[in-house]
């Protein structure tokens, strides 16, 4: 391996693990907008991520595949459907934060390879092997434990995991590249998020303004969206997919740790077992696709 290369790769890992560690303190962020409903952080965070990248875009100048994008309503659809599938992950996160149910929230996001597996298997009627097979299966029985023992779905974990594993089924079928797809996004996004900021503040609803601090987070809002995209981005042109899996866990466990010892919230003996039952099947996953990974390169040499 040439020193160049290495030195790619090495640049590659400080980006992923720089998104994903930006992606694993969002708590720390959307904890910040105390007394600002959910919904309002959500539209505000369509607006300003439109705003800032549209500069990133101009500054880097890939406005064509934007406009091919709106020249292809066929495309234009399917991303129309990633959008409002996208805004409902931020909305519910959000609201997970506020509500101070993180812990489900990580969960969700650990559950999200296993969701992509799932579907592949459904919609795209993917084979998975037998280890994969059993490790969707162990996740289900981890929901079921805290469905039977303590009577209720964890519906936020659900929704963040289904909403964000369709996200990925469904941008995998447009051509666009992270950075443009996500300003694609949110432009056919802002027309609500301005509608519904107009609507706040002709009631008098909107914290917009109200002072320079909650003034300066909702905007920063649409800065925070961007940046561990961008950082992603430059972590997926440079290395393989399977040190991108591995790095995206990094996520969910930072945004766990900061449940439990930040703001300190509770975690029941059911929980923990159901969170156990899912970590196993992630490390089933994990080690199932490595192995079929190192077998399919062993065979092609």
């Amino acid at each position: 391996m040439s020193a160049d290369n290495t030195g790619e790769i090495t640049k590659g890992v400080l980006f992923g693990v720089g998104a994903y560690t930006m992606w694993g303190c969002f708590p720390l962020f959307f904890a910040l907008f105390e007394g600002v409903p959910a919904y309002e952080v959500l539209f505000h965070r369509i607006i300003w991520s439109s705003v800032f990248l549209a500069l990133v875009i101009a500054l880097l100048r890939r406005w064509t595949p934007v406009r091919d994008a709106f020249r292809n309503p066929r495309q234009l659809w399917r991303v129309l459907a990633c959008a409002v599938l996208i805004a409902t992950n931020w909305g519910i996160y959000i609201y997970a934060v506020e509500t101070h149910h993180v812990l489900q929230a990580s969960l969700g996001y650990f559950m999200t390879p296993l969701v992509n597996v799932g579907l592949g298997m459904l919609v795209l009627r993917e084979r998975m092997v037998r280890l994969q097979m059993a490790a969707v299966i162990l996740t289900a029985v981890g929901i079921l434990v805290q469905l039977v023992v303590l009577g209720s779905l964890p519906w936020i974990t659900l929704v963040l995991a289904g909403t964000f594993g369709t996200y990925g089924l469904l941008r995998k079928q447009v051509e666009l590249d992270g950075l443009s797809g996500l300003f694609v996004e949110t432009l056919l996004l802002l027309p609500v998020g301005l509608m519904a900021l107009g609507w706040l503040s002709s009631e008098g609803l909107s914290h917009f303004g109200d002072g320079a601090r909650a003034t300066a987070l909702l905007m920063a809002s649409g800065v925070v969206t961007a940046l561990p995209l961008l950082a992603f981005a430059g972590a997926a042109r440079r290395l393989k997919l399977a040190t991108v899996g591995f790095l995206m866990y990094i996520n969910p466990s930072l945004q766990f740790l900061i449940a439990l010892f930040v703001f300190n919230e509770p975690l029941s003996t059911t929980q923990l077992v159901s969170f156990a039952i899912i970590w196993a099947a992630l490390l089933l996953y994990s080690w199932s696709s490595w192995n079929t990974r190192s077998v399919a390169a062993a065979k092609a040499t």
